[in-house]
């Protein structure tokens, strides 16, 4: 493994807010961020990195119950619906054969086991949203009017590069509190035989979703994750978009002042849009499978208007 760069001091965590700071540098109107590294020459190189026509889900089945509130309207005949006779067409009335079903849904997707999208307006620091704006933008009722997930309304597609650091350390999976450094993803680059380049996607496997898998859902805060010293080197690689197979941060981060650096100056300074909690094993084995760790990656949020993200189903295509 390559020799680990120096771990970052608190001081050096807090002065990230500024060295990496993309405030100003696509307009002080910005609110997409480092999804500005998605150009139309990206995405035409995402799609030339489909060799093999084979998708796979990088997301977690929303579990009911527990994560999410769900009421559901089965109506096995039409016509016996209350006030069916006074719906303006006959066919609720008269037609005996047709039925449905209708839901209504119900969930907090920011946590540690939905996969979900974070936008910039998700967290604050020192009361400021990504580039430069207030947190007072954010209305209790209307929600956000800035840097909301309706930022990235066209979808994300991009290139994805899978970074798996269990394997490069030979385990099944990292234990909690571990952290991953930029060593370990320059030599996950280097046994996987890929780069991460400008305008990709970064996603990391620490191995919690087979652990996952095998024990379920942990309810600690300790986890696995990016150390923040992997901060300097996603912002020179210039990557788009980061993911995990956890909610991102190592924890204890190991700074006393600083809970989750790398949600802070990811979305605050950077303005890097954030996958949590994402399940990364299917996509893991087939890259194994086809020798490829590079794929096309499609994250389309729900235009969900003024929130700090979306519940999404990540879709990599080898």
């Amino acid at each position: 493994m390559a020799a680990e760069r120096r771990v970052p001091t608190q001081d050096d965590v807090l002065g990230y807010f500024e060295t990496l700071s993309n405030w100003g540098r696509w307009g002080e109107e910005d609110e997409r961020g480092t999804l500005n590294h998605v150009t139309d020459e990206v995405r035409l190189a995402a799609a030339r990195a489909v060799r093999h026509g084979r998708s796979v889900s990088c997301a977690w089945e929303v579990a009911v119950p527990g994560e999410m509130e769900r009421s559901t309207m089965s109506c096995p005949c039409a016509a016996d619906m209350p006030g069916a006779e006074n719906m303006p067409s006959p066919v609720f009335a008269n037609d005996r054969r047709w039925g449905f079903s209708s839901e209504r849904l119900g969930l907090t997707f920011h946590g540690n086991t939905v996969t979900h999208l974070d936008s910039p307006c998700h967290l604050f620091w020192d009361g400021l949203m990504y580039n430069g704006r207030p947190h007072a933008l954010v209305d209790p009722e209307k929600g956000s009017a800035w840097a909301a997930v309706t930022a990235a309304a066209d979808g994300i597609v991009t290139r994805g590069v899978l970074l798996d650091v269990a394997a490069v350390r030979g385990v099944p999976w990292l234990e909690p509190g571990e952290a991953v450094h930029p060593g370990d993803l320059e030599e996950a680059e280097r046994r996987q035989g890929v780069r991460v380049r400008s305008g990709d996607a970064v996603l990391l496997r620490t191995g919690h979703g087979r652990a996952r898998h095998e024990a379920g859902a942990s309810g600690g805060f300790t986890q696995a994750g990016w150390h923040a010293s992997c901060l300097p080197w996603l912002h020179e690689r210039e990557a788009a978009l980061i993911g995990a197979d956890t909610p991102q941060d190592v924890q204890p981060s190991g700074y006393d002042d600083v809970l989750m650096p790398v949600h802070a100056v990811s979305l605050v300074a950077m303005g890097l849009w954030l996958l949590d909690n994402c399940d990364l094993e299917a996509c893991a084995a087939t890259a194994a499978e086809l020798g490829q760790w590079d794929f096309q990656l499609a994250v389309a949020p729900v235009r969900f208007a003024g929130t700090s993200g979306s519940p999404v189903n990540p879709i990599a295509t080898f």
